[in-house]
């Protein structure tokens, strides 16, 4: 394994038994030599059989309860701490490594090279995933053993690679591999199977990701925890420095075991026509289960379609709101739809038909809105869009769950007293500007090295810039609630 800082990662008794082993391995074969050039071919191969080292045959020696067992509780404290930049190191063979971006190039082209629609040229777009590998992950010394690693995300993947830039984003399944590779039977990182790095795509300020969750969870919606990581990868050549990343806990692995009393409900993450709730949208292909992939009731969100879209809606509200709350949790809908709003997220329900999952609370029997992927969140005017905190005039046959509950009085008076409460409190203009501060203050370093990593920086003035705007941003949204508000 080519390691640059191998002492900051292996103790030095591991150290001194890889020169042990070489040392043995050097002396081993004396005995084989002979003067014919015959023989010397001979030698030859018998020294690469005898050093080739077989990929199953290890011990994880690292392995302990806390930083690798199912048994361990998640350590949040440890994986996701707010005020610090953490470091995360992942080294692939180079075969495996060149395996990746063979396969990238098959999904969407030449590295570096531009497609029409997303694929390779004369495709339209790709709806598979790249492959995972395994890699090993070092954290703090430790290091976790045959983790799968691929390339993750959908436009910003297709446009980061079509772009030449390596800082892609990553997903981490810590026991993907457990079949080939027994020793890492229900591996897992401080208590998590999954998390994805992301590369904080189209945000110079690097601070979207993060503070868009905080103030998620700070209006108390279940949301993933996120945390600032520097990440390098050895890929053959030694640690090379990819950037800052963001952290994001998934959805499907922690978020529903951890904020959820059960994590035995149906999960979806909607895409596609169906996810607009649109009417004659429904197609269960496009409600992707996270969980309970088995079983093929899909009758909670079939309901919701079809009580959203019921006769009652206009000729008895009342009765329409009773079954449409026995199906959607609607306050946390309605609260999700207010804070969203007020901080302007472009790539998510409203304007396109992904980006949120949907849990079936077994303690209610609800389907509960999880907002996900909020890059794009924390500016203005994207995707066409406005200042507005008015729905009046959106457009039912394409967003119903908006324009429906928009329209009714009640519905209405719910978000309007959710709008209040995010200005006032996770979103009160002093209070995000605050978190700016002290957020760029830490990243800063990180983000704006013009020496090395791969950026979406053009200078590291692009960052402070960046940063100005998110400020400029939470002032101007103040104007706008208080407007709305006073209407």
């Amino acid at each position: 394994m080519s390691y640059k800082d191998i002492k900051s990662v292996f103790p030095i008794e591991k150290i001194l038994f890889f020169i042990f082993i070489s040392v043995f391995i050097a002396c081993s074969d004396d005995d084989t030599v002979t003067s014919t050039d015959e023989d010397d071919e001979e030698i030859v191969e018998e020294e690469e059989v005898s050093t080739t080292v077989d990929d199953t045959d290890f011990e994880a020696t690292d392995w302990t309860t806390a930083t690798h067992s199912k048994d361990a509780d998640p350590d949040f404290d440890e994986v996701f701490e707010d005020n610090a930049v953490k470091r995360l190191d992942i080294v692939i063979t180079e075969d495996r490594w060149e395996s990746m971006l063979d396969n990238m190039t098959s999904l969407y082209g030449s590295f570096g090279g531009s497609s029409q629609g997303g694929g390779p040229v004369g495709t339209t777009s790709t709806d598979e995933d790249p492959i995972f590998v395994p890699a090993e992950v070092f954290y703090e010394g430790i290091e976790w053993y045959r983790v799968g690693v691929r390339f993750k995300g959908n436009s910003s993947l297709q446009s980061t690679w079509q772009a030449g830039n390596l800082k892609l984003s990553f997903k981490l399944d810590f026991d993907e591999f457990e079949d080939d590779y027994p020793q890492i039977d229900n591996q897992r990182f401080y208590g998590f199977k999954k998390l994805s790095l992301k590369n904080n795509f189209d945000d110079k300020s690097m601070l979207r990701e993060k503070v868009a969750a905080d103030v998620f969870r700070n209006a108390g919606l279940a949301v993933s925890n996120t945390a600032f990581y520097t990440v390098y990868v050895d890929h053959g050549d030694g640690p090379i420095y990819f950037g800052l990343y963001t952290l994001v806990e998934e959805v499907d692995d922690t978020v529903i075991d951890e904020q959820f009393s059960d994590d035995d409900g149906n999960l979806y993450k909607p895409d596609g026509d169906a996810a607009t709730f649109a009417a004659g949208t429904y197609d269960e292909d496009e409600y992707v289960k996270k969980t309970n992939e088995d079983d093929a009731d899909f009758s909670d969100v079939e309901s919701l379609l079809n009580i959203l879209h019921d006769a009652s809606r206009t000729t008895d509200a009342a009765a329409w709101r009773t079954n449409l709350d026995a199906t959607l949790d609607t306050d946390v809908f309605l609260k999700y739809l207010a804070t969203n709003t007020v901080i302007q997220n472009w790539d998510t329900y409203g304007r396109m038909s992904h980006n949120y999952y949907l849990y079936n609370n077994p303690d209610n029997s609800k389907l509960t809105w999880i907002p996900w992927d909020n890059n794009e969140a924390l500016q203005t005017g994207k995707q066409q869009g406005s200042a507005a905190l008015d729905f009046s005039n959106i457009t039912a046959s394409q967003w119903p769950l908006i324009s429906y509950l928009y329209t009714d009085d009640v519905y209405q008076a719910k978000y309007d007293a959710y709008v209040q409460e995010v200005i006032e409190g996770p979103f009160n203009e002093a209070t995000v500007q605050a978190l700016y501060a002290s957020y760029s203050a830490l990243i800063e370093p990180y983000a704006t090295s013009e020496t090395e990593g791969y950026t979406f920086l053009n200078s590291s003035a692009d960052f402070q810039n960046a940063v100005n705007e998110l400020n400029a941003h939470a002032t101007s949204r103040t104007a706008a609630v208080n407007s709305y508000l006073n209407r």
